[in-house]
Protein backbone atom coordinates (compact mmCIF):
# COMPACT_ATOMS: atom_id res chain seq x y z
CA UNK A 1 0.00 0.00 0.00
CA UNK A 2 2.85 2.28 1.03
CA UNK A 3 4.51 1.46 -2.17
CA UNK A 4 1.22 1.83 -4.04
CA UNK A 5 0.83 5.74 -2.77
CA UNK A 6 4.67 6.24 -3.27
CA UNK A 7 3.97 5.41 -7.27
CA UNK A 8 0.61 7.07 -7.32
CA UNK A 9 2.51 10.43 -5.64
CA UNK A 10 5.47 10.25 -8.10
CA UNK A 11 2.93 9.73 -11.31
CA UNK A 12 1.30 13.14 -9.80
CA UNK A 13 4.09 15.21 -9.38
CA UNK A 14 5.42 14.31 -13.01
CA UNK A 15 2.32 14.93 -14.43
CA UNK A 16 2.43 18.17 -12.84
CA UNK A 17 5.71 19.26 -13.44
CA UNK A 18 4.76 18.51 -17.48
CA UNK A 19 1.38 20.90 -16.68
CA UNK A 20 3.94 23.54 -15.27
CA UNK A 21 6.71 23.89 -17.92
CA UNK A 22 4.36 27.37 -19.25
CA UNK A 23 3.37 30.41 -17.44
CA UNK A 24 0.72 32.39 -17.89
CA UNK A 25 1.88 35.94 -18.03
CA UNK A 26 -0.70 39.36 -18.30
CA UNK A 27 -0.61 38.84 -22.57
CA UNK A 28 -0.57 35.16 -22.39
CA UNK A 29 2.22 32.39 -22.08
CA UNK A 30 5.63 31.94 -21.74
CA UNK A 31 7.15 28.24 -22.42
CA UNK A 32 10.61 26.72 -22.36
CA UNK A 33 10.89 23.87 -24.59
CA UNK A 34 13.72 21.90 -26.15
CA UNK A 35 16.10 24.62 -24.75
CA UNK A 36 13.97 27.17 -26.28
CA UNK A 37 11.76 30.29 -24.46
CA UNK A 38 8.79 30.32 -26.20
CA UNK A 39 6.00 33.87 -25.46
CA UNK A 40 2.62 33.71 -27.05
CA UNK A 41 1.67 37.97 -26.67
CA UNK A 42 -1.88 39.02 -27.38
CA UNK A 43 -1.54 42.67 -28.52
CA UNK A 44 -5.40 42.32 -28.91
CA UNK A 45 -8.17 39.83 -29.67
CA UNK A 46 -6.82 39.89 -33.73
CA UNK A 47 -3.30 40.49 -33.67
CA UNK A 48 -0.76 38.11 -31.57
CA UNK A 49 3.06 38.19 -31.16
CA UNK A 50 4.85 34.85 -31.25
CA UNK A 51 8.61 35.44 -29.74
CA UNK A 52 11.23 32.46 -29.62
CA UNK A 53 14.69 32.82 -28.51
CA UNK A 54 17.24 29.87 -27.30
CA UNK A 55 16.43 29.62 -23.55
CA UNK A 56 18.63 31.71 -21.04
CA UNK A 57 18.82 34.64 -23.71
CA UNK A 58 16.46 36.97 -22.99
CA UNK A 59 16.58 39.49 -26.19
CA UNK A 60 16.34 43.38 -25.09
CA UNK A 61 14.56 43.94 -28.55
CA UNK A 62 12.38 47.40 -29.26
CA UNK A 63 10.68 46.73 -32.72
CA UNK A 64 11.58 50.30 -35.28
CA UNK A 65 8.15 49.35 -36.60
CA UNK A 66 5.45 48.12 -34.12
CA UNK A 67 4.51 51.44 -32.16
CA UNK A 68 1.01 49.41 -30.43
CA UNK A 69 1.15 48.77 -27.38
CA UNK A 70 -0.37 45.53 -26.21
CA UNK A 71 -4.48 45.69 -24.72
CA UNK A 72 -5.85 43.62 -22.07
CA UNK A 73 -6.95 41.41 -23.80
CA UNK A 74 -9.49 38.42 -22.69
CA UNK A 75 -8.44 34.94 -23.36
CA UNK A 76 -9.14 31.44 -22.33
CA UNK A 77 -6.23 28.69 -21.71
CA UNK A 78 -6.43 24.92 -22.20
CA UNK A 79 -4.44 21.93 -21.43
CA UNK A 80 -4.99 18.41 -23.27
CA UNK A 81 -2.13 15.84 -24.00
CA UNK A 82 0.69 18.47 -23.93
CA UNK A 83 -1.12 21.13 -26.54
CA UNK A 84 -2.07 24.70 -25.11
CA UNK A 85 -4.92 25.92 -26.26
CA UNK A 86 -5.51 30.11 -25.83
CA UNK A 87 -8.52 31.06 -27.43
CA UNK A 88 -9.50 34.97 -27.93
CA UNK A 89 -13.12 36.25 -28.99
CA UNK A 90 -11.15 35.64 -32.71
CA UNK A 91 -8.53 33.42 -32.43
CA UNK A 92 -7.36 30.41 -31.61
CA UNK A 93 -3.70 29.77 -30.86
CA UNK A 94 -2.05 26.55 -30.46
CA UNK A 95 1.21 25.26 -28.74
CA UNK A 96 2.57 22.19 -28.78
CA UNK A 97 4.30 21.78 -25.44
CA UNK A 98 6.62 18.93 -26.81
CA UNK A 99 7.92 20.60 -30.06
CA UNK A 100 7.55 24.31 -29.80
CA UNK A 101 5.11 24.28 -32.87
CA UNK A 102 2.47 27.02 -33.21
CA UNK A 103 -0.68 27.20 -35.05
CA UNK A 104 -3.34 29.41 -35.64
CA UNK A 105 -7.14 28.45 -36.33
CA UNK A 106 -10.96 30.83 -36.46
CA UNK A 107 -13.32 30.50 -33.64
CA UNK A 108 -14.79 28.37 -35.95
CA UNK A 109 -11.85 25.61 -36.13
CA UNK A 110 -11.01 26.64 -39.34
CA UNK A 111 -7.09 26.31 -39.60
CA UNK A 112 -4.85 29.56 -41.06
CA UNK A 113 -1.25 28.66 -40.35
CA UNK A 114 0.87 26.87 -38.77
CA UNK A 115 4.28 26.77 -37.74
CA UNK A 116 6.04 23.63 -39.80
CA UNK A 117 6.92 21.02 -36.88
CA UNK A 118 10.64 21.54 -35.20
CA UNK A 119 11.29 24.19 -38.10
CA UNK A 120 12.23 27.04 -35.74
CA UNK A 121 16.11 27.30 -36.28
CA UNK A 122 18.79 29.28 -34.81
CA UNK A 123 22.16 29.42 -36.65
CA UNK A 124 25.21 30.75 -34.62
CA UNK A 125 26.96 33.69 -36.28
CA UNK A 126 29.48 36.23 -35.58
CA UNK A 127 29.53 39.94 -36.74
CA UNK A 128 31.67 42.64 -35.85
CA UNK A 129 29.01 43.80 -33.68
CA UNK A 130 28.97 40.46 -31.73
CA UNK A 131 27.28 37.04 -31.62
CA UNK A 132 24.06 36.76 -33.11
CA UNK A 133 21.73 34.41 -35.02
CA UNK A 134 20.23 33.19 -38.61
CA UNK A 135 17.07 32.60 -37.73
CA UNK A 136 14.18 31.00 -39.59
CA UNK A 137 10.46 29.86 -39.54
CA UNK A 138 8.67 27.72 -41.41
CA UNK A 139 4.78 27.53 -41.78
CA UNK A 140 2.52 25.22 -43.52
CA UNK A 141 -0.48 26.47 -45.64
CA UNK A 142 -2.93 25.16 -47.84
CA UNK A 143 -1.96 23.79 -51.25
CA UNK A 144 -4.13 26.57 -53.22
CA UNK A 145 -3.71 29.19 -50.78
CA UNK A 146 -2.99 32.53 -52.36
CA UNK A 147 -0.17 34.93 -50.61
CA UNK A 148 0.40 38.71 -51.40
CA UNK A 149 2.58 41.58 -49.83
CA UNK A 150 6.43 41.43 -49.71
CA UNK A 151 6.71 45.06 -50.84
CA UNK A 152 7.98 46.14 -54.41
CA UNK A 153 9.58 43.83 -56.67
CA UNK A 154 10.42 43.44 -60.13
CA UNK A 155 9.69 39.13 -60.63
CA UNK A 156 5.90 39.78 -61.82
CA UNK A 157 4.03 38.13 -59.89
CA UNK A 158 1.27 39.27 -57.11
CA UNK A 159 0.85 35.53 -55.94
CA UNK A 160 3.74 34.45 -54.03
CA UNK A 161 3.14 31.24 -53.96
CA UNK A 162 6.12 29.35 -54.51
CA UNK A 163 8.56 32.22 -55.14
CA UNK A 164 11.93 33.04 -53.67
CA UNK A 165 12.15 36.73 -53.15
CA UNK A 166 15.32 38.94 -51.29
CA UNK A 167 13.66 41.38 -48.92
CA UNK A 168 16.51 44.12 -49.03
CA UNK A 169 15.72 47.29 -49.56
CA UNK A 170 17.61 48.36 -52.92
CA UNK A 171 17.02 50.55 -56.03
CA UNK A 172 13.80 49.50 -57.55
CA UNK A 173 13.19 47.00 -54.50
CA UNK A 174 11.87 48.27 -51.40
CA UNK A 175 11.09 45.01 -49.12
CA UNK A 176 8.05 44.81 -46.75
CA UNK A 177 7.96 41.64 -44.40
CA UNK A 178 4.61 41.09 -44.77
CA UNK A 179 2.28 38.27 -46.11
CA UNK A 180 -1.13 38.42 -46.85
CA UNK A 181 -3.44 35.29 -47.10
CA UNK A 182 -6.59 35.37 -49.20
CA UNK A 183 -8.04 33.23 -45.72
CA UNK A 184 -8.05 37.18 -44.32
CA UNK A 185 -4.81 37.09 -42.24
CA UNK A 186 -1.49 39.03 -42.15
CA UNK A 187 1.92 37.38 -41.22
CA UNK A 188 4.60 40.43 -40.28
CA UNK A 189 8.25 39.23 -40.19
CA UNK A 190 9.67 41.53 -37.48
CA UNK A 191 13.40 41.47 -38.42
CA UNK A 192 15.53 43.89 -40.02
CA UNK A 193 18.43 42.40 -41.46
CA UNK A 194 18.78 40.82 -45.21
CA UNK A 195 16.06 38.59 -45.23
CA UNK A 196 14.60 35.81 -48.00
CA UNK A 197 11.06 34.19 -47.84
CA UNK A 198 10.56 31.14 -49.91
CA UNK A 199 8.09 28.95 -50.58
CA UNK A 200 8.19 25.65 -52.45
CA UNK A 201 6.73 21.90 -51.58
CA UNK A 202 9.07 22.27 -47.99
CA UNK A 203 7.21 24.99 -46.69
CA UNK A 204 6.86 28.66 -46.97
CA UNK A 205 9.96 30.07 -44.70
CA UNK A 206 11.55 33.51 -43.63
CA UNK A 207 15.16 33.43 -43.33
CA UNK A 208 17.14 36.34 -41.89
CA UNK A 209 20.46 36.96 -41.93
CA UNK A 210 21.12 38.29 -37.87
CA UNK A 211 18.69 37.88 -35.12
CA UNK A 212 18.75 37.53 -31.32
CA UNK A 213 14.86 36.03 -31.97
CA UNK A 214 12.35 34.75 -34.24
CA UNK A 215 9.31 37.81 -33.54
CA UNK A 216 6.53 37.99 -35.58
CA UNK A 217 2.78 39.08 -35.41
CA UNK A 218 0.09 37.06 -36.75
CA UNK A 219 -3.10 39.90 -37.88
CA UNK A 220 -6.46 38.73 -38.57
CA UNK A 221 -8.75 40.67 -40.23
CA UNK A 222 -11.25 38.99 -41.84
CA UNK A 223 -10.22 39.97 -45.24
CA UNK A 224 -8.17 42.64 -47.33
CA UNK A 225 -9.70 45.84 -45.91
CA UNK A 226 -9.08 44.39 -42.27
CA UNK A 227 -6.16 42.80 -42.59
CA UNK A 228 -4.54 46.29 -43.63
CA UNK A 229 -6.57 47.80 -40.55
CA UNK A 230 -4.49 45.45 -38.23
CA UNK A 231 -1.59 46.30 -39.94
CA UNK A 232 -2.04 49.91 -39.56
CA UNK A 233 -2.94 49.34 -35.80
CA UNK A 234 -0.04 47.69 -35.00
CA UNK A 235 2.83 49.89 -37.01
CA UNK A 236 0.58 53.29 -37.47
CA UNK A 237 -2.19 55.10 -38.51
CA UNK A 238 -0.43 56.30 -41.85
CA UNK A 239 -2.37 59.12 -43.47
CA UNK A 240 -3.45 59.53 -47.23
CA UNK A 241 -1.45 61.08 -49.52
CA UNK A 242 -3.19 63.97 -51.21
CA UNK A 243 -5.89 63.22 -54.36
CA UNK A 244 -3.17 64.03 -57.38
CA UNK A 245 -0.20 62.01 -55.76
CA UNK A 246 -2.22 59.09 -57.00
CA UNK A 247 -2.71 60.61 -60.45
CA UNK A 248 -0.29 60.00 -63.22
CA UNK A 249 3.71 60.65 -62.43
CA UNK A 250 6.20 61.07 -65.39
CA UNK A 251 9.95 60.04 -65.15
CA UNK A 252 12.93 58.60 -66.64
CA UNK A 253 16.70 58.14 -65.53
CA UNK A 254 17.46 62.02 -64.90
CA UNK A 255 16.03 65.22 -67.21
CA UNK A 256 19.68 66.81 -68.35
CA UNK A 257 18.72 70.32 -67.70
CA UNK A 258 15.63 72.49 -66.70
CA UNK A 259 14.24 73.45 -70.08
CA UNK A 260 13.79 69.40 -70.91
CA UNK A 261 12.21 69.04 -67.86
CA UNK A 262 9.90 72.03 -68.63
CA UNK A 263 9.28 70.80 -72.91
CA UNK A 264 8.09 67.84 -71.47
CA UNK A 265 5.76 69.11 -69.25
CA UNK A 266 4.56 71.58 -72.17
CA UNK A 267 4.47 68.43 -74.38
CA UNK A 268 1.72 66.26 -72.48
CA UNK A 269 -0.36 69.31 -72.14
CA UNK A 270 0.33 69.90 -76.03
CA UNK A 271 -1.10 66.54 -76.66
CA UNK A 272 -3.78 66.52 -74.13
CA UNK A 273 -2.23 63.87 -72.09
CA UNK A 274 -3.69 63.69 -68.38
CA UNK A 275 -0.14 64.19 -66.22
CA UNK A 276 0.03 65.12 -62.16
CA UNK A 277 3.34 64.96 -61.87
CA UNK A 278 7.05 64.63 -62.77
CA UNK A 279 9.98 63.61 -61.18
CA UNK A 280 13.48 65.26 -61.31
CA UNK A 281 16.34 62.58 -60.79
CA UNK A 282 19.91 62.38 -59.91
CA UNK A 283 22.69 65.28 -60.90
CA UNK A 284 19.91 68.16 -60.30
CA UNK A 285 23.39 68.74 -57.20
CA UNK A 286 26.15 68.42 -59.93
CA UNK A 287 28.06 66.13 -62.32
CA UNK A 288 30.94 65.71 -59.34
CA UNK A 289 30.56 62.76 -57.51
CA UNK A 290 31.85 64.20 -54.19
CA UNK A 291 28.57 66.38 -54.05
CA UNK A 292 26.66 63.68 -54.56
CA UNK A 293 23.29 64.07 -53.23
CA UNK A 294 23.79 67.26 -51.74
CA UNK A 295 20.17 67.94 -51.99
CA UNK A 296 20.82 71.37 -53.16
CA UNK A 297 20.79 72.61 -56.91
CA UNK A 298 24.17 73.21 -58.20
CA UNK A 299 24.31 72.09 -61.09
CA UNK A 300 24.35 75.14 -64.47
CA UNK A 301 21.34 73.61 -66.29
CA UNK A 302 19.61 74.25 -63.17
CA UNK A 303 20.16 78.21 -63.52
CA UNK A 304 16.49 78.81 -61.85
CA UNK A 305 14.86 75.97 -59.86
CA UNK A 306 12.30 77.97 -58.18
CA UNK A 307 11.00 79.66 -61.49
CA UNK A 308 11.05 75.56 -63.26
CA UNK A 309 9.02 74.93 -59.86
CA UNK A 310 6.51 77.81 -60.23
CA UNK A 311 6.25 77.06 -64.23
CA UNK A 312 5.39 73.33 -63.42
CA UNK A 313 2.48 74.52 -60.89
CA UNK A 314 1.22 77.08 -63.40
CA UNK A 315 1.02 73.86 -66.24
CA UNK A 316 -1.47 72.50 -62.92
CA UNK A 317 1.30 69.86 -62.52
CA UNK A 318 3.92 68.94 -59.14
CA UNK A 319 7.43 68.37 -58.47
CA UNK A 320 9.47 65.80 -56.86
CA UNK A 321 13.12 65.19 -56.80
CA UNK A 322 15.39 62.09 -55.71
CA UNK A 323 17.50 62.37 -52.58
CA UNK A 324 19.30 59.00 -52.07
CA UNK A 325 20.28 57.88 -48.29
CA UNK A 326 23.72 58.45 -48.96
CA UNK A 327 25.78 61.62 -49.62
CA UNK A 328 29.38 62.99 -51.38
CA UNK A 329 31.70 64.27 -48.69
CA UNK A 330 31.78 67.87 -50.17
CA UNK A 331 27.99 68.29 -48.96
CA UNK A 332 26.83 69.68 -46.11
CA UNK A 333 24.59 66.92 -45.11
CA UNK A 334 27.72 64.48 -45.36
CA UNK A 335 29.55 67.29 -43.37
CA UNK A 336 27.16 67.63 -40.92
CA UNK A 337 26.55 63.31 -40.35
CA UNK A 338 30.12 62.84 -40.11
CA UNK A 339 30.59 65.33 -36.93
CA UNK A 340 27.76 63.73 -35.46
CA UNK A 341 29.32 60.26 -36.27
CA UNK A 342 26.28 59.46 -37.85
CA UNK A 343 27.70 57.54 -41.35
CA UNK A 344 28.12 53.58 -42.05
CA UNK A 345 32.40 53.54 -42.64
CA UNK A 346 31.97 51.72 -45.91
CA UNK A 347 32.45 52.84 -49.38
CA UNK A 348 29.15 52.90 -52.08
CA UNK A 349 27.87 54.11 -54.87
CA UNK A 350 29.13 55.90 -56.61
CA UNK A 351 32.43 54.14 -55.54
CA UNK A 352 35.85 55.73 -54.74
CA UNK A 353 34.89 59.40 -54.09
CA UNK A 354 33.87 58.85 -50.84
CA UNK A 355 30.31 58.68 -50.76
CA UNK A 356 29.13 57.29 -47.15
CA UNK A 357 25.25 56.05 -46.26
CA UNK A 358 23.91 57.35 -42.95
CA UNK A 359 22.57 55.01 -40.25
CA UNK A 360 19.25 55.21 -41.08
CA UNK A 361 18.65 52.91 -37.15
CA UNK A 362 20.37 55.44 -35.11
CA UNK A 363 18.71 58.96 -36.62
CA UNK A 364 15.80 60.25 -35.52
CA UNK A 365 14.80 63.03 -37.83
CA UNK A 366 13.33 66.23 -36.17
CA UNK A 367 12.28 67.26 -39.21
CA UNK A 368 12.99 66.59 -42.40
CA UNK A 369 12.07 69.50 -44.31
CA UNK A 370 12.53 70.34 -47.94
CA UNK A 371 11.75 74.10 -49.52
CA UNK A 372 13.34 74.89 -52.35
CA UNK A 373 14.28 78.53 -51.72
CA UNK A 374 16.39 79.90 -54.71
CA UNK A 375 19.03 77.36 -54.52
CA UNK A 376 18.76 75.54 -51.57
CA UNK A 377 16.44 72.41 -50.21
CA UNK A 378 16.83 72.45 -46.81
CA UNK A 379 17.05 69.34 -44.19
CA UNK A 380 17.60 69.50 -40.36
CA UNK A 381 19.01 66.01 -38.97
CA UNK A 382 19.30 65.40 -35.28
CA UNK A 383 20.79 62.36 -33.44
CA UNK A 384 18.46 59.89 -31.15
Amino acid sequence: MKKALITLFILTLCSQLTAQNYQRTSQGIKANINSKSIEIQFFNSKIIRILKYPQGEIPNKKSLSVIKEPESTNFQIQEYNNVITLTSSEVIVTLNLKTGDVLFNGTDTRPFIAEKNSSSIFTPENYESGKSYEVQQTFLLDKQEAIYGLGQHQQGHMNQRGQEVELRQRNTEIAIPIIHSVKGYAIFWDNYSPTVYKDSAEGLSFTSASGKCIDYYFMYGQNADGVIAQIRELTGQAPMFPLWTYGFWQSRERYTSQDELLDVVKKYRSLNIPLDGIVQDWQYWSTDNKQWNAVEFGNPTFPNPQKMIDDVHKMNAHIAISVWPSFGPNTNIHKELKNKKLLFNFDTFPQDNGVKVYQAFVLSYNYLYFSIQGLLIKASLAPI
